[in-house]
C-alpha cells in the first residue's frame, strides 16, 4: 500500500513538472500575459484589522491603491525557478554616457501570489476529479516552497533569525508610515513598493495629519506562508531572488488626529488584533543583499 502510494506520487510529481515546464516554454506570448496579472496586488494602509464594524484601519479612507511593475517580464520556467527577463529603460544619465546594461535590484514583481484556500472533506479529495486536481496543485505548492527553502538554506538561512529580522521590519515600516518617514523606508522596501508607500502617506495626510501607532510585543504568531524562486539570467540558474510570504498577527493600538489635534479615529488604549500577510525579497546572488519588503496581500 505504502509503495503505490510513493508511485502514485511520484506520477503526480513528473506530470506536474514536464506540464508546467512545456506549457510555460511553449509560448512566450501566453506566458507575459499570465505574469502581467501577477504585480496587480491591491494595497490597504499598513495594515487590516479585524474590527466589528468595518475591515481594517482607515489609513486611507477606504482607497486601495493598486501596485503595477513598469517593466516587461517574459517568464520561463525552469521546473520550480520563475525565470524573468526584464527589459528597463535606462535613466537619462546613463543613456547619455553610453551605458545600456541595468542592473536589476528587483524583479518588480510578485510570483505566484499567496491565495488562502478552503479545506475540503476527504471523500471529495480522494474521490472526485477535482479533489485529485486540488490534490496536484497542493502537492506541487509545497514542492516548489521545499525547494526555494532548501536553495535558501544553502546561504545559511536561519528560520528564526528571519523572523526575528522580519518582525524588526514589520515594526519599523508601519511606525514610519505613522510618522511619514519617508527617507526610512526606501531601505526597507523594494522601489515599486517605495512609490506606493510615499502615495499611501501622501493620501493619509491629506485626511489625518497626524497618527499615533504602537504595535504590543511580543507578536503574537508570525508564520510563513509560500516560499518562491524568481531567476533573472536563463543562462545561469545561480542568480535567482527568493520571495517569502509571511502572515503576522499581532496586537495594535491606533489612534488619528485632525489638523486640530481631535480625535477621528481609533483607541489609543484600545489593543487590537491585526492580521496581515506581507511578501519579503532578497537576491540570492547580490553580494549584501537583505531582505526587504515587496508587497501585501490583502486579507
Amino acid at each position: 500500500m505504502a509503495l503505490g502510494r510513493l508511485q502514485t506520487l511520484r506520477n503526480i510529481f513528473e506530470t506536474v513538472q514536464i506540464r508546467e515546464f512545456s506549457t510555460l516554454l511553449a509560448s512566450s506570448r501566453s506566458n507575459s500575459k499570465s505574469i502581467s496579472n501577477v504585480p496587480h496586488i491591491t494595497l490597504r494602509c499598513i495594515s487590516s484589522c479585524i474590527y466589528k464594524d468595518h475591515g481594517g484601519i482607515p489609513w486611507t479612507s477606504g482607497d486601495k491603491i493598486m501596485l503595477r511593475s513598469t517593466t516587461t517580464q517574459e517568464p520561463i520556467s525552469y521546473g520550480y525557478m520563475r525565470s524573468v527577463t526584464t527589459k528597463a529603460k535606462a535613466p537619462a544619465q546613463a543613456r547619455q554616457m553610453g551605458a545600456v546594461k541595468v542592473s536589476m535590484l528587483s524583479p518588480g514583481i510578485i510570483y505566484e501570489p499567496y491565495v488562502p484556500r478552503e479545506k475540503i472533506p476527504f471523500w471529495k479529495r480522494y474521490f472526485t476529479r477535482n479533489g485529485w486536481k486540488r490534490t496536484k496543485e497542493d502537492l506541487t505548492s509545497e514542492l516548489k516552497n521545499a525547494y526555494a527553502i532548501a536553495k535558501l538554506r544553502k546561504s545559511g538561512y536561519s528560520k528564526k533569525q528571519f523572523y526575528t529580522e522580519a518582525v524588526t521590519i514589520y515594526k519599523e515600516i508601519n511606525t514610519q508610515m505613522a510618522n511619514g518617514g519617508k527617507g526610512t523606508l526606501r531601505k526597507l522596501v523594494t522601489e515599486h513598493m517605495y512609490s506606493a508607500l510615499k502615495n499611501e502617506i501622501k493620501q493619509r495626510e491629506s485626511v489625518w495629519p497626524t497618527v499615533y501607532w504602537e504595535l504590543i510585543e511580543p507578536i503574537v504568531k508570525v508564520r510563513t506562508l509560500r516560499a518562491r524562486l524568481i531567476g533573472v539570467d536563463r543562462n545561469d540558474l545561480s542568480k535567482v531572488f527568493i520571495q517569502l510570504t509571511l502572515e503576522f498577527l499581532a496586537k495594535q493600538k491606533f489612534e488619528a488626529y485632525d489638523g486640530k489635534g481631535a480625535v477621528v479615529s481609533g483607541d489609543r488604549n484600545k489593543e487590537v488584533l491585526v492580521r496581515d500577510i506581507w511578501v519579503f525579497e532578497k537576491s540570492l546572488f547580490h553580494p549584501g543583499a537583505y531582505w526587504r519588503l515587496c508587497g501585501r496581500i490583502k486579507v
